[in-house]
């Protein structure tokens, strides 16, 4: 369980929220944890790059010059991978670099993740509507009377998203944005600070109790 202090808007104290989530035991939670980052990353993945071999590279039918006689070394190809303009050797070609983990699994190395930066987890009041019309400004001075230093990587779980938070947040490059019910262990791990509501909190529990 994770004991945290609820703040307002204007950086009190007003509460205690709690994060109460069921996570693996310390033997295994590294490498779970672990294969759910690699999962993310390998499965963002494209996997579209491709080259051409000297049989699919356009030309080279004809023999550049004879057998024997020349005093060169003999080629049967201008598309040989040794010439300019030739194929590439065991070059890229598309690929699916899926990798499956169990949805228990998943969920288990997230649920971890989350609890394992209680630290660095900041509960605030609901502030949607502290923001009548969207200010980049306010919301960064907000966030410094919460404690969090300007430049760190910050991280807000809301449970919902109101316009004016989104549109305040968007020119901040170091804050990201994203929902209680769509959550990547990716985002939890890389930021410096996490931010969410006792809302959020609720959600949470609720979408990820299992």
């Amino acid at each position: 369980m994770v004991n945290c202090v609820v703040k307002n808007w204007q950086g009190e104290e007003v509460g205690q929220a709690s994060l109460n989530l069921k996570i693996a035991d310390p033997e295994t939670a590294e490498h779970i944890v672990h294969r759910a980052v690699v999962r993310q990353t390998t499965n963002a993945r494209q996997g579209s790059a491709s080259t051409k071999t000297r049989s699919e590279v356009r030309g080279g039918g004809r023999k550049p010059w004879r057998q024997k006689g020349t005093g060169r070394a003999r080629a049967g190809s201008t598309r040989s991978p040794l010439w300019r303009g030739g194929g590439v050797i065991f070059g890229p070609k598309p690929r699916d670099y899926n990798v499956k983990m169990n949805r228990k699994e998943r969920r288990l190395a997230l649920r971890t993740a989350l609890a394992n930066r209680g630290e660095d987890l900041l509960v605030v009041e609901p502030f949607g509507d502290q923001l009548p019309q969207p200010k980049t400004k306010e919301l960064a001075q907000a966030m410094i009377r919460w404690g969090i230093e300007p430049g760190v990587r910050v991280l807000m779980i809301l449970d919902e998203l109101p316009e004016t938070v989104f549109l305040s947040a968007r020119n901040m490059p170091n804050v990201k944005i994203i929902r209680a019910n769509s959550l990547n262990i990716y985002d939890i791990l890389a930021a410096d600070k996490i931010v969410t509501t006792p809302n959020a909190i609720e959600q949470i529990q609720e979408v990820y109790s299992d």
